[in-house]
């Protein structure tokens, strides 16, 4: 996903008749799914393994994923922070990292058998505030995890950032775009874990903030045309600099592009938004497809396994279908050498880490460990 690995994550407000948004659910109350929302995330997942398999420069033009888990995951965060601050935060961490833990043991264990000699810098393998090391072997691994350190950073920086936002909230938005121009066009970041955070999170404070703007009913308030309007401009913006700067990127993916990601994502995550805010958008027709309601489930009750899990699956497909070639029927009548193929194997790796180990998940979220949800 460019520099990071990226596209190489949680719900949401509703829209009742001309009411803004509805009231929020009662203190201990279960909060209803939003099944847009949770389709939004299922998707993000299926287009990131997808794009770490085929490597399609133009998926994150199609579907910026990390920038619609940015948005969710902040009007989430937003819903949450309404009990105090410092419980909020801690129930985060103690969902994250655990199956962080439980997979980065297999990473990191790998990477010492095979030679790796950690400095001090291993402390980001128990709390990833910086990008954790790891060795060469292991890089497609372990490159992913700067999503998971964005994440976490965006969690503790949002009581703040939610206090800002409430103080004005429609210009905090659109400055929030500021500092990925700044980096962009005045001050280079340092190439480094401090400047490559630095970089991450002004790519994706715009969609995390909207996450916010989404949760308050700010969105919902907001003008149709005006909202239209920016948010073509950004997505024009944000494609136009990536194809007229091919050159100097040597692509035009959006993951090598942080400028134009930000713009792009800031763009195409508020006609989401807005859509789910504005128009009430809903995906309630999706309980008469059982299954297919059935895996939006597990996709987001799984989300944080799915995307650890999915790079490895996609490493020890290749080696398992070199196998496939020793057997002649396999040979004759699978279509071995083709990505698509690939694509279904490491699927079906990827359910098997699901079923060993999702459980860490509910076991994180102090709930009944489950096979699955």
């Amino acid at each position: 996903m460019g520099a990071h690995s990226r596209g190489p994550v949680r719900g949401a407000g509703l829209v009742c008749g001309e009411r803004p948004v509805c009231p929020a659910p009662a203190m201990g109350a279960a909060p209803a799914r939003d099944r847009y929302f949770d389709t939004l995330r299922a998707l993000a997942l299926v287009r990131v393994v997808a794009y770490h398999v085929f490597g399609w420069p133009w998926a994150g033009l199609v579907f910026p994923s990390m920038g619609v888990m940015f948005g969710l995951a902040g009007s989430l965060m937003a819903r949450s922070l309404q009990r105090p601050a410092a419980a909020v935060v801690r129930s985060r961490l103690r969902r994250l990292l655990p199956p962080f833990w439980c997979w980065g043991l297999f990473v990191v264990g790998a990477m010492l058998v095979r030679g790796w000699l950690p400095g001090w810098q291993i402390v980001y393998w128990i709390v990833p505030l910086g990008d954790p090391p790891g060795s060469s072997w292991g890089e497609q691994a372990w490159d992913i995890l700067w999503y998971l350190r964005t994440y976490l950073w965006f969690v503790l920086l949002s009581p703040l950032l939610l206090r800002v936002f409430r103080l004005a909230p429609v210009p905090v938005l659109l400055l929030t775009l500021a500092p990925v121009v700044v980096f962009r066009f005045l001050w280079q970041p340092p190439e480094n874990r401090f400047g490559a955070g630095l970089l991450d999170l002004a790519t994706y404070l715009f969609c995390w903030v909207l996450g916010f703007a989404h949760r308050d009913g700010v969105l919902a308030r907001l003008k149709p045309v005006a909202v239209v309007v920016l948010s073509l401009a950004a997505l024009a913006c944000g494609a136009w600099y990536a194809c007229a700067h091919r050159g100097e990127y040597g692509t035009y993916d959006l993951d090598d592009i942080p400028f134009a990601q930000a713009l792009w994502s800031a763009g195409f995550v508020t006609l989401l938004m807005y859509a789910k805010a504005r128009l009430g958008t809903d995906f309630g027709w999706l309980a008469r497809f059982r299954r297919l309601d059935r895996l939006v489930t597990v996709f987001n009750a799984r989300a944080v396994t799915i995307y650890l899990w999915h790079e490895l699956a996609i490493v020890l497909a290749v080696p398992l279908i070199d196998r496939f070639w020793e057997v002649p029927a396999f040979e004759a009548y699978l279509p071995l050498d083709s990505q698509w193929f690939l694509l279904g194997v490491g699927w079906v790796l990827i359910a098997v880490f699901v079923l060993l180990f999702g459980w860490v998940e509910d076991a994180a979220a102090r709930k009944r460990p489950r096979l699955l949800p």
